[in-house]
């Protein structure tokens, strides 16, 4: 990691410039959550953003939450969900060392939380759009935005869309933090931007005093009696932690993250002590699934090999091209298949024949000709025993010529963020490595190890950062 952010000895502190009860550092999802919910239980809180305004990476997202359990639109859209499904799903879907307390946790407040975000003044339109991930262009209110419906998870829980969207076309981030902000201006919390944090000042026993902090071009000491949040977000914007980290994700051309996702917050945590989690775990989007009669087509690495179900989620597919396959990958399609996919793509090449096609592409003699005869045989039948694409985007092969889509990493695109951070327990108190928890420190959203890494859907990280932000914000009050 690189260098962690040097405390301040509390021994060396004279005299303080400000106090508080409660310092939240950054105002995104998670740092708005974590004010609101201080503020509301009781607790004196102050805010610090180092932008003009708050927002961060939350309000440049496409504002999905992931929501379920049983919430009004899930049941208005004519959906059944509970959160035991729910929660067998995230349990499958989040990595091989899921989060079990934090999952189950989320899982069953999620419909408490809907409506915590609902009185707000959040609205989620009760229309279900039957798009493929992310937010949809219209203003409808849910969508499929995981692997929920495809395998091998539609075998696990019971599918149920669970992306939930502010009533917005487009992306929806903005209004979300609208909204957000907009509460934590209706509580009695200070709110200081332009206000950048730069480290916590920390007794010899590992208990976190307070902050020192710039604000107007002044240097100051601000004690927090109850305690300091870090909700600074994630590193994707900061190259040497991503060299040490997660490599993979320099290869990724967009990086999806505001200025301030530098891990200055994870920094800081390390520096009093905290340990971290997932580091080398990012969401990598290859979105190629625009239109979707694209998923008839077969996704292959370099060694011309299948290597998952072309219906998975644009998150799943990005992290398997990526951390499994080095971020070597061509969609193959034939000529009744083909389309310009919506986000631009390159052809790498064309072939009159399978054969031409696998030549022109430098892979292995004979491989994607095996692959696909393999593929063509079985969904002559509707079957696709290897990986269980659904049977609606299952057609053979067979019509020349044939085209591949370029989705390698270096000539294509890919979207990522990270999502390792501070280890923290459910109620955002920051852990050590032995396990102990760091007095008067709390963060949550992305500074901490997001509830999915991997195994990624949209909704996750601002669902996450929003209900562990306000059980952080509860705990730091004394609530």
């Amino acid at each position: 990691m690189r260098k962690p952010s040097k405390v301040v000895d509390s021994r060396e502190v004279e005299r303080w410039d400000v106090e508080t009860e409660v310092l939240v550092v950054g105002c995104g999802a998670a740092g708005a959550a974590a004010a609101i919910e201080a503020s509301r239980a009781g607790a004196r809180v102050t805010l610090l953003e180092r932008a003009s305004g708050g927002g961060g990476t939350s309000a440049m997202s496409g504002g999905v939450l992931y929501l379920g359990g049983g919430t009004p639109v899930q049941k208005e859209c004519g959906f059944e969900d509970t959160p035991e499904e729910m929660y067998k799903y995230l349990m499958a879907a989040c990595g091989e060392k899921p989060d079990e307390a934090k999952i189950r946790l989320y899982c069953d407040g999620s419909i408490e939380h809907y409506h915590w975000l609902a009185e707000l003044g959040v609205a989620f339109k009760p229309v279900f759009y039957p798009g493929y991930s992310g937010e949809p262009p219209t203003d409808d209110g849910l969508v499929y935005s995981g692997n929920e419906a495809v395998a091998p998870f539609n075998r696990i829980a019971r599918p149920a869309p669970r992306g939930h969207v502010p009533q917005i076309p487009g992306a929806a981030g903005g209004l979300l933090m609208q909204k957000l902000v907009a509460s934590v201006q209706r509580t009695s919390t200070e709110f200081l931007t332009d206000a950048r944090c730069q480290t916590l000042v920390v007794t010899p026993q590992r208990e976190v005093l307070g902050a020192l902090a710039s604000i107007g071009g002044a240097e100051l000491l601000i004690r927090a009696t109850h305690g300091v949040i870090l909700s600074t977000g994630g590193f994707i914007n900061n190259d040497e932690m991503l060299d040490q980290h997660a490599p993979l994700l320099r290869r990724c051309n967009v990086r999806v993250g505001a200025e301030g996702d530098d891990g200055s917050g994870i920094r800081m945590g390390v520096g009093a002590g905290a340990s971290t989690v997932n580091m080398g775990m990012g969401s990598i989007s290859l979105p190629f699934t625009e239109p979707k009669e694209l998923l008839k087509g077969i996704l292959v690495n370099a060694q011309g090999q299948r290597f998952i179900n072309e219906d998975a989620y644009m998150g799943r597919l990005g992290e398997y091209a990526v951390f499994r396959n080095d971020g070597q990958a061509f969609l193959i399609l034939d000529d009744e298949t083909f389309l310009r996919p919506n986000v631009p793509r390159d052809v790498a090449a064309v072939g009159e024949t399978i054969e031409e096609l696998e030549t022109q592409l430098g892979l292995p003699d004979g491989s994607l000709q095996t692959s696909l005869a393999l593929y063509n045989r079985h969904a002559e039948h509707g079957g696709d025993p290897l990986f269980g694409k659904d049977p609606k985007w299952l057609t053979p092969l067979v019509n020349p010529p044939y085209g591949a889509l370029d989705c390698r990493t270096q000539s294509s695109l890919y979207a990522a963020f990270t999502l390792g951070g501070l280890s923290t327990t459910v109620d955002g108190e920051v852990l050590t490595p032995d396990g102990e928890t760091i007095r008067g420190l709390y963060a949550a959203g992305r500074a901490t190890a997001c509830l999915a890494a991997p195994g990624y859907a949209s909704g996750l990280s601002l669902g996450d950062a929003t209900f562990f932000g306000r059980r952080a914000g509860r705990k730091a009050a004394g609530v």
